[in-house]
C-alpha cells in the first residue's frame, strides 16, 4: 500500500515537473518571437528571453511591463505611412451609411435640407454648432470634423 502511494506520488511530481518545463519552454519561445517583431537589437532579445527563462512567470510579467509597446512593423509604418483623418464630409457620409441615414435625417443637427446638400457637396463649411451637434448625436470624432479641406487651406 505504502509502496503504491509512492509510485503516484513519484507520478505526480514527474507530470508537475514534465508540466513545468514544457510552460517555461512556450514562454520562452512566445518571449522570443514577440522580442524579435519589437526589437532588432540582439543584445536585447537574448536578455529577455533569457530573463523569463530564469525568471519563469514573474519574468514574463516584467518583460510585458518593460517591452516596447510597437512592434517594429507598427513603427515603421506609422513613420512611413502615417494614417491621415478623414475628411469632415467623408467623415459624415461614412457615418450615415453605417447607421443608414439619410440626408433628411441630419436636418436637426445641419440644419434645413438644402444647407444638408451644400454641406455634403462641399458649398458650405461646417459650423461650430453643426460639428458639435454632429459629434453629440452621430459620435463622429471632433478633430476629423473640424479638420479643414485642403482645397479651404489655400483660401
Amino acid at each position: 500500500m505504502l509502496q503504491n502511494i509512492a509510485n503516484i506520488l513519484q507520478i505526480l511530481i514527474a507530470a508537475g515537473v514534465a508540466y513545468f518545463v514544457g510552460f517555461t519552454f512556450a514562454l520562452v519561445i512566445w518571449t522570443f518571437r514577440d522580442i524579435q517583431s519589437r526589437s532588432q537589437d540582439v543584445v536585447v532579445q537574448i536578455l529577455a528571453t533569457l530573463w523569463v527563462a530564469v525568471m519563469n512567470l514573474p519574468g514574463l510579467l516584467i518583460y510585458l511591463i518593460l517591452r516596447p509597446s510597437h512592434t517594429l512593423v507598427e513603427a515603421y509604418e506609422k513613420q512611413y505611412f502615417p494614417m491621415d483623418l478623414p475628411d469632415a464630409v467623408e467623415a459624415i457620409k461614412f457615418r450615415m451609411e453605417q447607421s443608414g441615414l439619410s440626408a433628411k435625417d441630419l436636418v436637426p443637427m445641419i440644419g434645413q435640407l438644402n444647407r444638408v446638400y451644400e454641406v455634403l457637396n462641399r458649398k458650405r463649411p461646417l459650423t461650430l454648432k453643426m460639428i458639435w451637434r454632429l459629434h453629440r448625436e452621430l459620435g463622429i470624432p471632433a478633430d476629423s470634423l473640424i479638420k479643414q479641406d485642403e482645397h479651404r487651406k489655400a483660401a
